[in-house]
């Protein structure tokens, strides 16, 4: 509903705003008589997205909202109530909402045209002003509240992908773990029976030579199915024609034992001390080969977590230092890595031999990089394919992230860093990655193009490097 005309009571409202109350009582006269006072109902919408917005909104009563999915659910990152003043303002590019801008309580406002800026810039200054300062505050806070946003959103894929990379390490070592108490009573019980065998000093080195093939880590890794099931019966035949336990045929076909050792083992001893001698050999392997599990598991672990705190930063202050991109891009490679496994993707890293540091917030520039990369894997199909190269050019260094993807249709390439602006599925993106890459190289005074054609998008990343 619209009510037109200037009241005495519309002077007092507008002197008594809080935004734009302290203005000269002329301006307030300019407003009052060049704009309309609208109410609102709950629920209906002031702006509709796309939509350029029409009118600067001097709000008297109410609350104005604009709510956005970012991929947990909508919630607000614009509000206008009672004493502030919003919609399109002297001097900004009028840019459209990203959503709806929806009246949720009954609200009162002063709606002024953008067509009559012109002149209200030269007979109200003070309140021309004010709105200024207005506009460079509320962009500030939302570009905080973005990073901020944003930077949560990236922590919630990290913290996916971190989970899933460490469970499979984290639960080999709790398997191994609960198994080596088992084969360490095992191994101590067959060494009491070889050393109640009564064998000899080169008895016991031929033994020792059998033990030895369980050095070799991982063997049974090295051969086939096939081939390692014909191994381990070929295996259990030899024990079986020797009387020995056949459960010894498991363990030793993942050693790189041979018949022709086992001969050699059985020609110098009793039936009862090669059984002896099977068992302790066994045991002492089963214990090396959950050892190496529980290591190479723990390995995996380390290298997971030093990727993480690589990639935050954590024992960094968050001020600008010498930084070596070639880490920060392989940390967030190494976070990506559940991801990039489950495409069955390949990234290949190609860095200058003399690439120099950059000068930047190190934190900051991986965000950068997990979200090109992440991008490029959301781009790419199964088996596809990712290039990272790095090099000097002048003083800048370059980085190019390169994805064997459909490519970026040409209509929509000049809109892809705009802010909001997503070819995701509704919570699937925020529309805010690339702009929010943009805006922290331009912190860095860097800079970020975009080439793309079918089966071929390549973005570079232009940085200053450190003088």
């Amino acid at each position: 509903m619209k009510t037109p005309g200037i009241t005495g009571d519309l002077l007092s409202r507008l002197a008594q705003h809080r935004a734009l109350g302290t203005a000269p009582a002329s301006e307030h006269a300019w407003l009052a008589a060049n704009g309309v006072l609208e109410s609102f109902e709950p629920g209906e919408v002031i702006t509709a997205k796309g939509q350029p917005a029409p009118n600067l909104l001097v709000v008297f009563a109410g609350h104005l909202v604009i709510r956005l999915d970012r991929g947990a659910g909508a919630h607000k990152i614009f509000e206008w109530q009672a004493g502030d003043a919003g919609g399109v303002m002297p001097y900004s590019r009028g840019a459209s909402p990203p959503n709806d801008i929806v009246a949720e309580e009954p609200t009162e406002l002063l709606a002024i045209s953008k067509d009559l800026f012109p002149e209200m810039i030269q007979k109200c200054p003070t309140i021309t002003a004010t709105l200024v300062h207005t506009m460079v505050d509320r962009a500030r806070q939302f570009t905080s509240s973005e990073l901020r946003d944003e930077k949560l959103i990236s922590l919630g894929k990290i913290s996916a992908g971190v989970a899933h990379e460490l469970n499979n390490p984290a639960s080999a070592v709790m398997r191994s773990a609960k198994l080596l108490t088992g084969a360490i009573d095992s191994a101590e019980h067959a060494a009491r029976q070889l050393a109640g065998a009564g064998l000899s000093d080169s008895q016991f080195n031929v033994i020792e030579q059998t033990r030895s093939s369980c050095d070799v880590a991982n063997y049974a890794n090295q051969l086939s199915a096939v081939a390692r099931s014909d191994r381990e019966e070929a295996i259990g035949d030899w024990l079986v024609d020797h009387a020995a336990d056949e459960e010894f045929a498991l363990p030793l076909a993942d050693t790189r034992v041979t018949i022709d050792g086992l001969d050699q083992l059985a020609a110098g001893l009793d039936e009862a001390a090669l059984n002896a001698a099977l068992h302790w050999i066994t045991a002492c392997c089963t214990v090396r080969a959950l050892s190496s599990e529980i290591e190479a598991g723990a390995t995996r672990i380390h290298h997971l977590v030093s990727a993480v705190k690589g990639f935050s930063y954590m024992d960094h202050a968050p001020t600008p230092e010498p930084v070596d991109i070639r880490r920060g891009i392989a940390d967030t490679i190494t976070l990506l890595g559940g991801k990039t496994r489950d495409k069955s993707a390949r990234v290949a890293l190609d860095f200058a031999h003399d690439l120099p540091l950059a000068h930047a917030v190190g934190a900051e520039l991986n965000q950068v990089w997990m979200n090109l990369i992440d991008n490029a894997l959301d781009a790419i199909p199964a088996g596809g394919h990712i290039s990272v190269t790095g090099t000097r050019e002048l003083d800048a260094l370059v980085v190019r992230i390169t994805d064997d993807g459909p490519g970026i249709s040409p209509d929509i390439q000049s809109k892809i860093f705009d802010p909001f602006f997503t070819t995701k599925g509704v919570g699937a993106g925020t529309g805010m990655g690339l702009d929010i890459v943009r805006r922290l190289l331009r912190r860095h005074e860097g800079d970020i193009d975009v080439e793309s054609r079918p089966g071929r998008t390549e973005f570079q990343v232009r940085l200053p490097v450190e003088r």
